[in-house]
Formats: C-alpha cells, sequence, structure tokens
C-alpha cells in the first residue's frame, strides 16, 4: 500500500491491527485474574492495560462511551483523551471488561471491547442503563421495534424469519429486572437464553442464530455496552434500538450537558454509530463468540475479533505472543 493510499484513508487500515492489540493487552491483564473473586481488580488491570496501550497509538482520541460511576468502577472516563496526537481525529467506545462478574467467577462470554470511529461517528451518551432490542441482518427494517409488546416483535421476527414463534430464541440478561419481560416472552410461545453478564455478545449472537441458536436480544443492560454492540452490527449487519434510561434529575441533567435534549428518545443504529468504525474484541474468558486467553510456559495466545463498517470485514486473529514482557507479564 503506498503512502497516498494510506493518507486518504480516514482511518487507517493498519489501525484495525493496532486496535486488536489493545483489547488483546486489556484482555490478558483481566484473564490473569479471572477466577480470582475480584471484580474490581480484574477491571482495574483491563482498564490500565487498555489505556497503557491507547497512548501508544498515533490517534487523536476522544473517549465518548466509557465506564462511569454506576458502579464506581476504575474508568476510562468519558471525555478522556488518549493517544499520541500525531494521527486522525476519532471517537472510541469501550469497555474494557465486559463481564466483570463472568471474569472474576470465570464463566464464559468475558469479553474486551472496544469500537474507533470517525469523529463524531459515535452516540455520545452518559454512562447509564439502555433499553435495547436487536436482531441479526436479514429482516426489513423496523421488523422489531423498541416499545411494543414483547409478544408483538416475536411475533413479527417469526413471521418475517418464516417459522413459528416457537422456533425463536430471545436472550435475556438474567436479572430481576427482566422478570416481566421473561414472563411475556414465554407466554408468548418463544424461548430464552439467559446470561449472567456480555450483552455485547448477546448481540452480536443475533447475526448468526443457525451458530448461536439466538435470533433477539431483548431487555435493559448499560448504555455504553449498547453503543459497541451498535457499532458491531454497523459492520456485520442488523437492527438495533436503544432508550437511555435517564430516570433521576441527575442523569437528565448529566445527558442535558452531552447534547441530549429529549430523554425518551429511541435511538436506531444510525444514531448510535455510524461512518467509517473499527470494532475490536478479545476474548477473556471461553464464550460461544470468543475463546479465552491461553496461558502457556512460553507464551500466551489470545483469540479476536476485528470488523471495520467501510469495507464490510470480518477477521478472526488467533494469535501468539512469545514476548510476555509486552504484555506486562
Amino acid at each position: 500500500m503506498n503512502e497516498t493510499t494510506i493518507s486518504a484513508d480516514p482511518l487507517d487500515r493498519v489501525l484495525s491491527i493496532e486496535i486488536a492489540r489493545v483489547t488483546e493487552r486489556a484482555a490478558v491483564a483481566a484473564a490473569n485474574l479471572r477466577g480470582r473473586g475480584d471484580e474490581k481488580a480484574a477491571d482495574q488491570a483491563a482498564v490500565d492495560a487498555m489505556r497503557s496501550e491507547l497512548n501508544c497509538l498515533d490517534i487523536d482520541g476522544r473517549i465518548v462511551i466509557g465506564e462511569g460511576e454506576r458502579d464506581e468502577a476504575p474508568m476510562l472516563f468519558i471525555g478522556e483523551e488518549v493517544g499520541t496526537r500525531r494521527g486522525p481525529q476519532v471517537d472510541i467506545a469501550l469497555d474494557p471488561l465486559e463481564g466483570t462478574t463472568v471474569c472474576a467467577k470465570n464463566l464464559p462470554n468475558s469479553l474486551s471491547v472496544i469500537a474507533v470511529a470517525a469523529r463524531g461517528s459515535l452516540l455520545n451518551a452518559p454512562d447509564v442503563y439502555m433499553e435495547k432490542i436487536a436482531i441479526g441482518p436479514g429482516y426489513p427494517e423496523g421488523t422489531v421495534q423498541l416499545g411494543l409488546p414483547a409478544e408483538v416483535n416475536l411475533m413479527a421476527l417469526a413471521k418475517a424469519k418464516g417459522v413459528p414463534v416457537g422456533e425463536i430464541t430471545a436472550c435475556i440478561l438474567d436479572r430481576p429486572r427482566h422478570a416481566q419481560l421473561i414472563e411475556e416472552v414465554r407466554a408468548a410461545g418463544a424461548a430464552i437464553r439467559l446470561i449472567g453478564d456480555g450483552d455485547v455478545a448477546g448481540v452480536i449472537h443475533t447475526t448468526d442464530p443457525e451458530e448461536t441458536g439466538i435470533d433477539i436480544y431483548m431487555g435493559v443492560g448499560g448504555a455504553p455496552e449498547g453503543v459497541l454492540a451498535a457499532a458491531a452490527l454497523l459492520c456485520i449487519g442488523g437492527q438495533i434500538q436503544g432508550r437511555l434510561h435517564l430516570n433521576t434529575n441527575e442523569k437528565r441533567a448529566r445527558a442535558e450537558k452531552m447534547g441530549i435534549s429529549d430523554p425518551y428518545r429511541i435511538y436506531t443504529l444510525g444514531d448510535m454509530a455510524s461512518g467509517d468504525v473499527i470494532f475490536s474484541a478479545t476474548g477473556v474468558t471461553d464464550g460461544n463468540l470468543l475463546d479465552g486467553v491461553r496461558f502457556y510456559r512460553d507464551r500466551v495466545e489470545t483469540h479476536t475479533l476485528v470488523m471495520r463498517s467501510v469495507s464490510r470485514t470480518v477477521r478472526e486473529i488467533r494469535a501468539r505472543h512469545y514476548d510476555r514482557a509486552k504484555l506486562g507479564l
């Protein structure tokens, strides 16, 4: 590739590999603490590793979706600037350790996740909860809609797929707040896959139901995960809608500072992520989407998924890292 091609690219394609290194480093740091029962220590390790790697990149980066105060977690906070400032201006959405609890318990589907996009391409929203509904590609736009009863959405999806609703499976976070939703889904005749954490992976699973067995994601999770999931769907296809839970004056005030004036707005995929987006996720623990980090005497192995929206490419990277010192080990 010549220099003219590289400079004309709003996000240099080489950046895809660099972004993969960011999630690899964070995943390894977290995996070093998996199964030890300390969520905050694992999260802190992932945050520190991700920040260190981001600051090595030739980007002028601004975090628009990051960790927040909701869980009093260590933060790569919204508004933080990262990178060397010598490259393209980019917005960043990230979750250094998605599934802190499952990592601490060494359960499936913990990931390190990041999305990088041209400046202004990602939703800038406070770290609050978000109600979401998502399906994979191949369906008419608007097949499912946030705000409609679960039964209506499940019936519409089943009709679009050409199957009875009994062959539809919904992925829902296993939380007390979803008790009514779970009851409604089962009453409609659909099956449910309950997950303990990891709703980014849950949304991505809807894009390949034949492999994952998941047709639709429903329920309330984190807003950062919603934007990250939207970034992934922009790369591989699908639909997602989200509505922020701005149910206190403090949350509404934080949202207003970010330019969000309508607390009840339903955001579509294009509202949450658009344009040129690079998405990377590295497995921390084994899961349906990615294998977890493997530690050997002479190396560390990682499994990463890298996607880019403008080229519609999806790459799996199985890396062997023989220089453990570069991973902070």
